[in-house]
């Protein structure tokens, strides 16, 4: 039988990826069905700045907010979201999913949607360490034992090399599916589809993979 992955490239605090995320859930649930391995790479959205949001910043990005719920029905906290001196920094989360990726893969996927709900449906701000390992614990993992690995330096690097990985392959954009036959990739998708799209196309490629 042929190689075969899912990969599933995003960030925690990308709001289309927020929007995405009942579509995801259900297309690595039919991956996972057809008994093909799902694996989660973190894109970098937006590191190492460390100044806060210009107020135009701002705006911009709570009226983009907006725009993902209107086309996801997905749940948006805008009152009192993103305050004054936020340094909108997506490294930790990304490094906390990386993390939780390295000590146990299933409750990685756990610890993107509590991520991402904290975010964005509650306003909590997640690009602080004890947040995330608060979450992380929720996921599932042991508090001491994850909050002892994001800070260590090959958690960092691995992060890196995600971030590297995915700009070396022109990604742009997030979400993005990628499905890995044999070391081949194919583009599912950059950017929000609906189920109804993606569903049928993630079914072709199973069944042609189950083939090979």
């Amino acid at each position: 039988m042929s190689a075969r992955r899912l990969l599933y490239v995003m960030d925690p605090m990308c709001s289309w990826c927020w929007g995405f995320a009942p579509v995801a859930n259900a297309l690595v649930e039919q991956a996972q069905a057809a008994g093909v391995d799902v694996h989660l790479v973190v894109g970098g959205l937006r590191t190492g700045s460390g100044s806060a949001l210009e107020p135009t910043t701002r705006r911009y990005i709570l009226e983009h907010w907006q725009a993902v719920t209107e086309a996801t029905g997905q749940p948006f906290k805008t009152e009192g979201a993103l305050p004054e001196g936020f340094v909108y920094d997506t490294e930790p989360a990304c490094r906390a999913l990386v993390t939780a990726r390295s000590l146990a893969p299933d409750c990685a996927w756990k610890l993107l949607g509590l991520i991402q709900h904290a975010f964005y449906a509650e306003g909590r701000d997640v690009t602080h360490a004890s947040v995330l390992v608060e979450l992380a614990e929720q996921a599932g993992l042991p508090r001491i034992e994850f909050a002892a690995a994001f800070d260590r330096a090959d958690q960092h690097a691995a992060t890196a090399a995600d971030f590297t990985w995915v700009q070396d392959l022109g990604i742009a954009g997030f979400p993005t599916l990628l499905a890995e036959r044999d070391g081949q990739l194919a583009l599912l998708t950059n950017g929000y589809q609906p189920l109804s799209v993606l569903s049928p196309l993630l079914g072709r490629w199973l069944e042609r993979a189950a083939c090979a």
